[in-house]
C-alpha cells in the first residue's frame, strides 16, 4: 500500500523523534535501526526511505536533540530566572532522565569520536545555546529573565559569552559527573549537583530557590 506524502512525514518524524531520545538515553553506539524503528511503530526497512544511512540519521537526530532548552521544572515563566534554570539543569529530574534531556551531557563523548560531520552538528548546537545563554546574562537586571530571552536579539557582549561559556561548560560537566557516579554514589552524585548549584548561582549573585534542589 502506498503511503500518503503527510503519512511519509509523519513517519519520518516519529523515527527522529525517537532517535533523538534512544541516542540520549543509551549512547550512539547503544542504539540499532531496529531499536529506532521499533520504538517508532514501523518496520526495519522503513528508516531507509526517510534516511540515505544510518550516519544520515545520526545527524539528523543529534540536530533535532538540540530543539531541547533549559527550562525550569515547572515551566518558564515571563519571571524566570537564569538561576532557576541552574536549578533545573542541575537536578535529580534532569540527571535520571538523559533521553528528555541536554545532548551535550549525553553524547559530547561519542560525537567527539564520531568524526566531523557529526562535530559539526555539535558545535552549531553548542554554539546556539551559548549565545542563548549569553543573552540571558546579558539582560539589564541579570537577576529576573524573561523567558522569551531565549529569541534572537542584540549582539551578545563578549563578556557576556565568556561567562555563558563558564557557566554552560560547568554545568554540561556538573551533570556528565553526576550520571557517572549516581549508580553507585547516589549521595556524591547529588553532592556534585547541589555544590555546582550553589557555586554557579552565587556566582552570578542569585539566591537558590527552595524546593528544586537534589
Amino acid at each position: 500500500m502506498k503511503v500518503s506524502k503527510a503519512r511519509a512525514a509523519e513517519n519520518r518524524e516519529g523515527i527522529l523523534d525517537a532517535a533523538a531520545r534512544l541516542y540520549r538515553e543509551r549512547g550512539l553506539t547503544g542504539v540499532g535501526v531496529a531499536d529506532i524503528t521499533r520504538d517508532a511503530g514501523l518496520t526495519h526497512g522503513g528508516l531507509y526511505r526517510h534516511f540515505a544511512s544510518k550516519d544520515a540519521l545520526v545527524q539528523e537526530a543529534c540536530a533535532r536533540a538540540f530543539d531541547w532548552s533549559i527550562s525550569p521544572l515547572d515551566g518558564a515563566t515571563p519571571n524566570t530566572t537564569v538561576g532557576e534554570r541552574i536549578q533545573s539543569y542541575l537536578s535529580p529530574q534532569h540527571r535520571d532522565a538523559p533521553g528528555a534531556g541536554c545532548p551535550a551531557a549525553a553524547l559530547a563523548v561519542d560525537a567527539a569520536r564520531a568524526g566531523a560531520e557529526l562535530s559539526e552538528v555539535f558545535a552549531q548546537g553548542i554554539e546556539r545555546n551559548i549565545e542563548r545563554f549569553a543573552r540571558l546574562l546579558g539582560d539589564s537586571d541579570a537577576t529576573m529573565v524573561s523567558a522569551n530571552a531565549d529569541a534572537d536579539g542584540a549582539a551578545v557582549q563578549p563578556q557576556d559569552r565568556a561567562r555563558a561559556m563558564h557557566v554552560v561548560a560547568a554545568m554540561v560537566g556538573g551533570l556528565v559527573l553526576a550520571r557517572a557516579t549516581a549508580a553507585a554514589q547516589p549521595e556524591l552524585s547529588n553532592e556534585l549537583l547541589r555544590t555546582l548549584q550553589a557555586q554557579l548561582i552565587g556566582l552570578l549573585g542569585e539566591a537558590p530557590r527552595q524546593g528544586t534542589g537534589a
